[in-house]
């Protein structure tokens, strides 16, 4: 039984952040992401729309949405975490680091998951996959800290446009 002052919290969670990246490592074919690029390619994964010429994004446009990545990290650790502990993902150590791959388990889990938010998950993990597969760390880093500050930003437009108009 859950104490009163706790609440239940549907989005942002650990869960929902590993079951979505394990869309985006199946759809690697068996290639290595490093945390860091798991966490920019979460973010790019729900705001595909921030990206010029990328697929609608899954989730809404809210303001300052590029500050999630300030506090995704974690969130995306303990995501893979909990893939982890049910042998959904494997941890790889290489010189750089830490990276995550898909096990023989990950497609067989992912094709019981047939909603039409699931499908539209591996569109958006085939897109973001290819797209910035030729992009390295640093190309990607260089990229996500340059639009950063733009993505939601748009609704600074929007409230000065109503100040005026009052």
């Amino acid at each position: 039984m859950s104490l009163p002052d706790q609440q239940a919290r549907p989005f942002n969670t650990p869960i929902e952040s590993g079951l979505r990246l394990l869309f985006v490592l199946d759809e690697a074919k068996g290639e290595a992401f490093d945390l860091q690029r798991l966490v920019s390619y979460d973010y790019l994964l729900v705001h595909s729309g921030d990206v010029e010429g990328g697929p609608a994004s899954l989730h809404p446009a809210v303001p300052f949405r590029g500050g999630e990545l300030l506090v995704k990290r974690e969130l995306v650790l303990a995501g893979l975490d909990a893939m982890f502990a049910k042998e959904l993902l494997e941890k790889k150590f290489e010189p750089t680091g830490i990276c995550y791959r898909a096990t023989a388990l990950t497609g067989a889990f992912l094709k019981l998951l047939v909603s039409a938010y699931a499908s539209s998950l591996r569109a958006r993990a085939a897109w973001v996959v290819s797209h910035f597969a030729t992009y390295t760390d640093e190309m990607l880093e260089s990229y996500m800290t340059e639009n950063v500050g733009r993505w939601g930003a748009e609704f600074d437009c929007l409230t000065a446009i109503k100040e005026l108009e009052l």
